[in-house]
């Protein structure tokens, strides 16, 4: 009997929001506060263009110590699409880690597999979408970002805008490649592509 063949896997950006995409405000969920790199936009529009899903992967731990809730979150992440879809960038999916160790909401309140560095959200995210992980690539602003990518089997590169302060490197913590901002790491990409072809 002849094997039908799977349905194709999906490439993918993994990329973290506060930090990467937005200016880093912490604990902010106001739609109104949010702002969005101008090299965010641009960097997506590339990826988009080379065939990726784009997948924001985020920790918001606001949610474990009781500064939001969900649902506010969830209005701020609605905005945040409707924002990038305006500049001409479909946001594809959104995952989040909403737990912290040491927070006060007793739900949220415990140690998890989704929160960065491990890598919970990707690999969640991945089952979802049909995500091929090893032609995938996570882009975040902290090493733990990195960590999570690599921990993913993803290809990885830090953005450094200056928000990473413990530069505690090892395997899991070493970038594919540094960039200064989302429109770098897309061109990287985007030529690291080029040169397969």
């Amino acid at each position: 009997m002849k094997r039908t063949p799977g349905p194709v896997k999906q490439k993918a950006i993994f990329i973290d929001k506060d930090g990467t995409l937005v200016n880093d405000i912490p604990y902010n969920v106001v739609p109104g506060l949010i702002d969005i790199y101008s090299d965010a936009i641009e960097g997506l529009r590339i990826l988009k263009a080379d065939g990726f899903l784009v997948i924001v992967v985020s920790n918001q731990s606001g949610i474990a110590h009781g500064y939001f809730s969900m649902e506010d979150l969830q209005i701020s992440i609605e905005s945040l699409k409707r924002s990038f879809e305006k500049a001409g960038v479909n946001m594809d999916a959104f995952y989040c880690c909403p737990h912290h160790p040491h927070g006060k909401v007793t739900k949220y309140a415990k140690v998890c597999r989704c929160r960065k560095p491990a890598p919970g959200l990707l690999l969640r995210a991945g089952r979802d979408l049909n995500v091929d992980l090893h032609a995938s690539w996570m882009i975040g602003d902290i090493l733990d970002d990195v960590e999570a990518g690599n921990r993913a089997s993803c290809h990885t590169i830090l953005i450094d805008r200056g928000n990473e302060t413990i530069w505690s490197i090892n395997d899991r913590r070493q970038p594919d490649f540094i960039a200064q901002t989302v429109a770098e790491a897309a061109r990287f990409i985007h030529s690291s592509i080029r040169s397969k072809s």
